[in-house]
């Protein structure tokens, strides 16, 4: 048995579930979800004892795998709707900043032109300081979307090696390197 996908879902009390064959919704205080599980998967909603529990139809390995990938995101949804997800970005470099225009985020790089970055719908970025080190935070309540969009925005200009210039996530460790100046030596 899958070691993750044979765990129950712990259910919070402020949040609604309701199983449709193979369908999830899930409503909390932040907002709803839903998705759409394979067939070889069962979802078992228990009421009295607030979880969730998944069996699947069959031991061939992709059943398996399956199994634990849909406790996991069933797990991220519960967590979405319920507390919601949140990753801080930091923006390093002289004459960097970034600031929300309506849903737009418009990012000064050093390129020639500012990157504009339309904001989805269900996302939420909130600049706390604009300039160097500009910080933001993406939030929201679906973990893989608040995840993309924040990649999208490190891909804009990840932080180099060399002077440490550039988008990183808040705590992401940068190794550096040395230059030619101070590997020469002589």
């Amino acid at each position: 048995m899958s070691r993750i996908g044979k765990q129950p879902v712990k259910v919070p009390k402020d949040v609604k579930v309701v199983i449709n064959n193979k369908n999830i919704d899930l409503k909390g205080p932040k907002g709803s979800l839903n998705l759409n599980i394979h067939p070889g998967i069962i979802a078992e909603y228990a009421q009295e004892k607030q979880q969730i529990q998944l069996k699947r139809t069959s031991d061939e390995k992709r059943f398996k795998a399956l199994h634990g990938l849909t406790r996991a995101l069933i797990a991220n949804m519960i967590t979405g709707v319920a507390k919601g997800f949140a990753k801080d970005i930091e923006i390093v470099g002289l004459g960097y900043n970034a600031k929300v225009q309506g849903s737009a985020l418009i990012l000064s790089l050093g390129f020639s032109h500012p990157v504009k970055m339309e904001i989805p719908k269900d996302i939420k970025v909130e600049v706390t300081n604009p300039t160097n080190p500009a910080k933001l935070t993406v939030s929201g309540i679906d973990k893989q979307r608040v995840g993309q969009f924040s990649a999208l925005i490190r891909a804009k200009k990840p932080s180099e090696p060399y002077k440490g210039m550039g988008i990183k996530y808040a705590g992401e460790v940068i190794r550096r390197k040395a230059g030619k100046a101070l590997a020469s030596g002589g």
